[in-house]
């Protein structure tokens, strides 16, 4: 008899337009830090951070470019292979020479925290108040982006600039598909198709930083 229990909403997470991108991991790389490194892999992979930060090194298979989160990692409870491009090749073959089960790793040995990469924007945002540029913020919500809003950021981006299936794209993504009748038929995970779809999003993220910019090397690092 009694009423049915109200979902919250908690909103939208704020995130950048998806045209300033690519500034943005322009500047991330010029950050010498563990977090700057695990933030820009989140990007590029289009995951949520908490898959990232808690990834190790026996879900990874570098020469095959294939990086598989397990089902209970995921926040579906589906196992997820996630297609590695050159880009992110490299920056976890920065982070190998470390002796640490994650890819990566805090000052401590463990791995990082979804602070560490949080706070990561926070000070790239002050660091714009600072300089008197444009900040990192929401223009919807004017607030400062999340680390979730790059999710959204790849999806807009993959929406309106390329002529991937909506499949494609949420499968990308890891979402559930809504249609019962079609999950219970498909039995793929579009790997190859995704593979190029993030192919192109590292391409489109770094289009104007990787001629000039280098992963810094791990010697150089701070956590």
């Amino acid at each position: 008899m009694l009423p049915a229990r109200t979902r919250l909403s908690r909103g939208k997470h704020p995130a950048l337009p998806y045209d300033e991108v690519n500034s943005f991991i322009m500047e991330l790389q010029s950050r010498d830090a563990m977090a700057a490194l695990a933030l820009a892999f989140t990007i590029l992979t289009a995951v949520r951070s908490g898959e990232s930060i808690g990834a190790t090194w026996d879900e990874v298979d570098l020469n095959k470019a294939i990086w598989t989160i397990p089902a209970e990692r995921m926040k579906a409870g589906n196992e997820h292979r996630v297609p590695l491009s050159s880009r992110t090749i490299e920056m976890l073959e920065t982070t190998k020479a470390l002796d640490s089960d994650f890819l990566f790793t805090s000052a401590k040995g463990g791995k990082l925290s979804n602070m560490a990469i949080a706070m990561m924007i926070r000070r790239m945002h002050e660091a714009k108040i600072k300089a008197g540029q444009k900040r990192y913020i929401d223009p919807k919500q004017n607030r400062v982006a999340t680390v979730h809003g790059f999710r959204s950021n790849f999806r807009d981006w993959a929406a309106e600039s390329t002529g991937y299936s909506h499949e494609v794209c949420e499968m990308a993504l890891a979402h559930v598909i809504a249609n019962q009748s079609e999950a219970a038929y498909r039995r793929g995970d579009l790997f190859e198709k995704r593979r190029k779809l993030m192919d192109a999003w590292t391409l489109y993220c770094l289009i104007t930083a990787v001629a000039d910019e280098n992963v810094t090397p791990i010697r150089k690092m701070e956590v």
